[in-house]
């Protein structure tokens, strides 16, 4: 009976392994109590919206830890139920200790910390925003973050070839502006390093306004800087996009069928 209830538990708070309208009901309910608390911790920072309504603020968020707090409780018991770490205690800490696991205590500590030994730690409650990428993890997400996860992995190394490029345009162009304008101007090119946030400014074609050269081959540098800057931070777009293309192609590849007389493959329309 114990170990029946301990499954069915972990199989309702995992609606990836259930198909049941108990595991999409708890599902729905859980990502609505999520939103609603992002929602709360933006609008707390409204103060005509947040004075009005401190206590029912307050009561909001005592009645969302508490079934926070029950969830987290509920996923350690059960965690051991996966096959993969039966153990009763490594099996549970290897939930404590997983991203997921962190991600659920942070989203309930500092309300304990708050009450228990008076630690104002309630502006960390932001950190629940960080549940947001549990949705990830729930069935109706999981083919397209699945999809998104492969482009990644995919294309890493020329997404870390494209990285190490714009760092390096960074550099470069930090380092030649400064050497261009300190001399007329100081304090606004006070440093390599101070220097950076021009850099990616003027890169990013942002253009804020507040360090802009003066000089005559300042200007022609950044010219140059801004067309090559173009270019270079275009191809981790590029990259991206053409792991999706080819993710796209992988997936209607699987769609198709194959004619049981001639073998060729037969496309689904």
């Amino acid at each position: 009976m114990y170990h029946t209830v301990k499954g069915k538990v972990h199989i309702l708070l995992h609606p990836e392994l259930g198909d049941s309208k108990w595991d999409k009901f708890l599902n729905s309910f859980l990502i609505t109590l999520i939103v609603l608390n992002v929602t709360a911790v933006i609008l707390e920072t409204v103060p005509s919206i947040h004075d009005p309504y401190t206590k029912e603020f307050a009561i909001f968020d005592t009645v969302s830890v508490v079934i926070f707090t029950i969830e987290y409780f509920f996923r350690v018991w059960s965690a051991n139920h996966d096959p993969k770490h039966p153990h009763s205690f490594h099996g549970r800490m290897k939930y404590v200790f997983s991203t997921d696991g962190i991600i659920d205590l942070l989203a309930i500590l500092p309300f304990y910390f708050h009450a228990i030994i008076g630690l104002d730690l309630r502006v960390l409650r932001i950190l629940r925003l960080l549940r947001f990428l549990r949705l990830f993890r729930l069935t109706a997400y999981m083919k397209s973050a699945k999809m998104v996860r492969n482009v990644f992995v995919t294309r890493a190394n020329e997404l870390k070839l494209s990285i190490v490029l714009i760092i390096f345009l960074l550099i470069i162009s930090s380092s030649l502006l400064y050497f261009t304008e300190h001399l007329v101007q100081p304090k606004v090119f006070s440093s390599i390093p101070a220097t950076f946030w021009w850099a990616i400014v003027t890169i990013t074609s942002t253009g804020y306004g507040d360090m802009i050269p003066i000089t005559a081959l300042g200007k022609l540098l950044t010219g140059i800087i801004m067309i090559i800057g173009f270019a270079v931070f275009a191809l981790p777009a590029g990259i991206i996009t053409a792991g999706f293309l080819d993710e796209m192609r992988k997936i209607k590849g699987k769609h198709k069928h194959v004619c049981p007389h001639c073998k060729q493959p037969i496309e689904e329309e």
